[in-house]
């Protein structure tokens, strides 16, 4: 008889981590984020028409944009601890028929009001579902493995993106609001009875210890405990000074920016978004690679990218003129791609800081890095255009204000984040030796 492991022991010989069981059980999980992703950025693609439909301003429309990432980035610390508390099958599935309720909703509301309660409730499910997807990939993979895993994951969240881009721009325009968001429901159904059907939170003889039933006292516990720890720190702040450049400009800004201020047509506005995609995807391998081999680049790819991001937005701004050469444009879509990846280095310095038992909560603390980043830009990106007419220069300036404020953060941190990594990486070296075999 084979001996089967026992709880959180090593991979038993049954069902070992990694291997085509594990990308079948992974991949289902990742669907549904891909799903989500093209639920969330739906609005990206939409923006004019949904100003249009509801008779709306600029700050009204970005409302719809931060409405939903603030529940978002509010959601992430109960989903970490829900997922840490009830497994990754439950929380996905309550993600999904949230987020499909949300999208529907979007498609039928006949009103401002409605359609802001249904990006709400579509942010809720959104939110449940990219630590549940981490988590999943802690379960069934190695450790070692963990920085591909979480780029690929963040791959098929920009698929999901460019599908929203491509697809759901044409069936907008080609069978109508209505018909183009309640169609586009129907993906949440399918991924729904696959997640029901197929998924497992974990490999059979790698069940986790049962945590005891603490209430309030586990949840302060969780919390405290995780941030406690410089890199869930660092991490949130990586997040929150990489992402947003180029979540705003997806989700809702970088079309009006590209039509309006760059005299662009809405064919060729749309092909820039997807080529921010495009060069997320492609980065997002590279990064994966690079970190997984060299787990010293990561700061210096994180702050590399800010600075790249600084800089051509910068000189798209100021350019001379009216407007700014396409191949400026082209620079500037290619460089905000490599922001996604970035973004995700802040999992990798928290992943390490904190136990499995901790990682749902630990990444719910870094994931709110980035969105609040975003909600924060997308407010005052429209408060700023209503305020001087339209002037992108001066809306778009808000950028630089977040990314001084998280570098500084980033730079705080660094330190104090590696000299706890290495102590724990001398102490597991150590448990190691002296563990009988």
């Amino acid at each position: 008889m084979k001996p089967a492991a026992r709880p959180g022991g090593p991979p038993s010989k049954e069902a070992p981590l990694g291997g085509r069981r594990a990308m079948a059980v992974w991949g289902i999980g990742v669907s549904v984020y891909f799903v989500a992703v093209i639920f969330r950025t739906s609005l990206g693609v939409a923006g004019l028409d949904a100003a249009d439909r509801f008779d709306v301003n600029a700050s009204a429309l970005s409302t719809f944009s931060i409405l939903q990432l603030l529940v978002y980035a509010g959601m992430q610390i109960p989903v970490g601890l829900l997922v840490d508390r009830l497994g990754t099958k439950k929380v996905l599935t309550l993600g999904v028929v949230l987020f499909t309720a949300g999208q529907l909703g979007f498609a039928f509301s006949p009103s401002y009001g409605m359609a802001l309660a249904s990006r709400a409730l579509l942010g809720c499910g959104d939110a449940m579902t990219f630590i549940s997807v981490l988590r999943l990939g802690t379960r069934w993979f190695p450790a070692r493995r963990g920085p591909l895993i979480a780029q690929l994951a963040g791959l098929a969240g920009m698929a999901g993106n460019l599908v929203s881009t491509l697809l759901l721009a044409r069936l907008l325009h080609g069978v109508g609001w209505t018909a183009a968001f309640a169609g586009s429901a129907a993906a949440g159904v399918v991924v729904l009875v696959l997640l029901l059907l197929f998924l497992k939170d974990h490999p059979e003889g790698h069940e986790p210890a049962p945590l005891p039933h603490l209430g309030a006292a586990y949840v302060r516990r969780q919390i405290a405990a995780s941030w406690r720890e410089p890199g869930t720190r660092l991490g949130l702040w990586v997040h929150f000074t990489t992402q947003f450049p180029a979540m705003v400009f997806l989700l809702l800004w970088g079309l009006p920016f590209l039509v309006e201020a760059q005299g662009l047509s809405r064919a060729t506005a749309g092909q820039l978004l997807t080529l921010v995609v495009l060069s997320n995807m492609v980065v997002g391998l590279v990064y994966g690679q690079v970190v997984a081999r060299h787990h010293e680049a990561r700061l210096p790819l994180a702050l590399g990218t800010v600075a790249a991001t600084a800089a051509v937005w910068a000189t798209t701004l100021v350019w001379p003129g009216e407007r700014a050469p396409m191949a400026l444009l082209i620079v500037l879509c290619a460089v905000l791609g490599a922001c996604g990846p970035a973004s995700m280095i802040g999992f990798d310095f928290a992943r390490p800081a904190n136990p499995p038992e901790r990682q749902g909560t630990a990444s719910g603390i870094t994931n709110m890095g980035g969105f609040v980043a975003s909600m924060t830009t997308l407010f005052a990106v429209g408060v700023l255009l209503d305020a001087t007419g339209d002037d992108y220069t001066v809306a778009f300036s808000a950028v630089f204000v977040l990314q001084a404020l998280g570098v500084g953060q980033i730079l705080r941190l660094r330190k104090r984040a590696a000299r706890r990594e290495r102590e724990r990486l001398v102490a597991s070296r150590v448990e190691t030796v002296h563990v009988p075999a």
